[in-house]
């Protein structure tokens, strides 16, 4: 817990493996054992066939909320399930208490079809400002964690983002069109050109990991759930790279953002991606 008058900063540098060890708990008590188990009755449509939720979510979840709760007494949690359940409750990462944000399963499409391409999404923030970040693909074995000011890790090894080769296609993971708003898609249409090489993005999660390694150049996303993208932002920053709107700003995770946004290895490539999109728009 934080102690009287300690910061944030205090409370991670003591507790930080404390909230690994939790996200890494709930996906072997909650998510793996019903990876490639999944029954009929355990899979759920929430707005449609492509927006999926399965008891791994819902449990995985509740034992994230309990156990984080317990570390940082006073803490609030915004968890997808439960924005779900009360969409009211997502009003809490613009409060001043400190929240984690959590997705319990990133990529349950994936994760439905057996796909080992899923992660856990934590992120604690506070007053808009994101202060830690864990991610974590039980399937692949990957856990990645950022610390604000102090860097960002793989399975221990520092990251570090780099810059895209001047002389290949940039490689952008873009939204599903499902997800899409006629306006957003004429803006994702700027990047259908010379030198750019766009795909329709998996879990967003492991996407944003795939940038702070610097195996993606940058991704192209038109929605603003934080669960879906804290953890990933504050990653991605720790190891060098930066993100814009089209408003050719920061993406604030409490919200208001002119869409799409980008993630990207570096500043310069992060300004490209807003240029092409705002041509396309």
């Amino acid at each position: 817990m934080i102690e009287d008058n300690e910061t944030i900063d205090e409370f991670l540098a003591r507790h930080a493996p404390d909230v690994e060890e939790a996200i890494r708990k709930a996906a072997a008590a909650e998510i793996m054992p019903r990876f490639r188990q999944l029954a009929a009755h355990e899979v759920d449509q929430k707005a449609g066939p492509h927006d999926l939720v399965t008891d791994a979510d819902r449990k995985a979840e509740l034992y994230l909320t309990e156990a984080l709760s317990a570390l940082l007494p006073g803490s609030v949690v915004v968890g997808e399930e439960a924005v779900h359940a009360d969409p009211t409750s997502y009003e809490a990462i613009q409060g001043d208490a400190p929240v984690w944000i959590v997705d319990p399963v990133d990529g349950t499409r994936q994760f439905v079809n057996g796909d080992p391409g899923f992660c856990t999404l934590v992120a604690l923030a506070r007053g808009g400002v994101l202060h830690a970040s864990w991610t974590y693909a039980p399937a692949l074995d990957r856990f990645a964690v950022a610390i604000r000011g102090r860097g960002a890790t793989v399975d221990g090894v520092p990251l570090r983002a780099g810059s895209p080769a001047p002389d290949r296609d940039l490689d952008i993971a873009t939204s599903h069109p499902d997800y899409t708003t006629p306006e957003q898609k004429r803006a994702l249409l700027g990047l259908r050109t010379d030198g750019v090489a766009p795909r329709p993005c998996g879990s967003a999660g492991l996407e944003y990991l795939a940038v702070a390694e610097g195996r993606l150049d940058a991704t192209a996303f038109s929605w603003e759930a934080a669960w879906d993208h804290a953890a990933g932002l504050l990653l991605v920053q720790e190891a060098g790279g930066a993100h814009l709107t089209l408003a050719g700003e920061p993406f604030r995770i409490t919200g208001g953002n002119a869409l799409p946004f980008t993630t990207a290895r570096d500043a310069a490539t992060a300004r490209r991606v807003v240029g092409l999109l705002s041509g396309g728009a």
